[in-house]
């Protein structure tokens, strides 16, 4: 065994303890546009990028790191502080790194951070601008608690946190009658969805004392064929709100009425893929029902060919 390969676990677990500054960075960045008036509004959009950035970077060198781990060594769990606390049971915030979660991080905060950087240019002559970029970096932040937590409870404060942001930034220009009511579409949409992720978390807390990935993996064997079904499903609804698929995809084309950046942040490389992770993470439940996996492959389909046919059509290549 080298050097290297000795002291790589030791650097990885203490950088990775320092994780949660992916998420807080950008939310704060959020609170300081947000909070800091028209004083902000020349340096208030480069300080956004700098905090996507900065997250970027170090979701890049944890990936570094895990790369040097051994295999078996790449999901570090981080434990934050205890949320809930029942005479029955417990709910641990918590973030999960592993390579699946820090791809997706990789995803959220290198193409965000392209999509800020062309927003300088975009939004220049917008009066607003430093409230857009604060709506930014607080979808940033939530895509980013999404996909780095420990278990569904706490993503779905990141989903519910991604539902406000698009809302907020499809709605941007809501002086326009048109964009007002695709926010509101896309938000109410979300909201179908949401009530499946709902019913699958409050059905995971019920069964197994917990939501936590690990808790939900081991004990979901055990539960007999018609629970795996039923949360798979009930988590596929989740995914079909988030990612647009048949039947609650009709809000995606009336979302590109927000700015252009917009449409490239959310609609075209993060929130849609919320749905994807979803259902990557929830790989154990779906491995135990045919039917639930069935219909993962079906939904897909169906959007794929209906997707294509409405293309045909469409004159607009936004």
């Amino acid at each position: 065994m080298t050097v290297l390969e000795t002291i790589a676990p030791v650097l990885a677990t203490g950088m990775f303890e320092w994780a949660w500054l992916m998420i807080a960075i950008p939310a704060l960045g959020a609170a300081l546009l947000l909070l800091g008036g028209s004083a902000l509004d020349k340096v208030g959009p480069p300080v956004a990028v700098g905090a996507v950035l900065a997250s970027f970077a170090m979701a890049a060198y944890l990936f570094g790191q895990q790369l040097l781990s051994p295999v078996g060594e790449r999901a570090v769990s981080v434990p934050l502080y205890e949320w809930i606390a029942t005479p029955t049971w417990s709910v641990q915030a918590g973030l999960l790194i592993d390579p699946l979660s820090i791809l997706f991080a990789l995803l959220i905060t290198g193409v965000g951070a392209l999509i800020h950087i062309y927003s300088l240019g975009y939004m220049a002559h917008d009066e607003r601008k430093r409230r857009f970029f604060a709506y930014l970096n607080l979808f940033i932040a939530a895509m980013l608690i999404l996909v780095l937590a420990d278990s569904y409870l706490v993503l779905f404060v990141g989903w519910e946190g991604v539902g406000l942001a698009s809302y907020l930034l499809i709605g941007f220009w809501q002086h326009k009658p048109s964009a007002a009511a695709a926010a509101k579409k896309a938000f109410v949409m979300n909201r179908v969805g949401d009530l499946g992720m709902t019913m699958a978390v409050m059905a995971m807390l019920a069964l197994f004392g917990s939501s936590a990935f690990e808790a939900v993996n081991h004990g979901i064997g055990q539960a007999g064929p018609f629970w795996p079904t039923l949360i798979g499903l009930l988590l596929l609804v989740g995914a079909c709100g988030k990612s647009a698929q048949v039947p609650l995809q009709a809000w995606l084309l009336d979302a590109m009425e927000g700015p252009t950046p917009v449409s490239a942040l959310i609609h075209a490389a993060t929130m849609v893929t919320a749905g994807v992770y979803l259902v990557v993470r929830s790989h154990a439940i779906f491995e135990l029902s045919t039917t639930a996996s069935t219909a993962v492959v079906v939904v897909g389909t169906v959007t794929l060919l209906a997707g294509a046919w409405i293309g045909t059509s469409k004159d607009d290549i936004k």
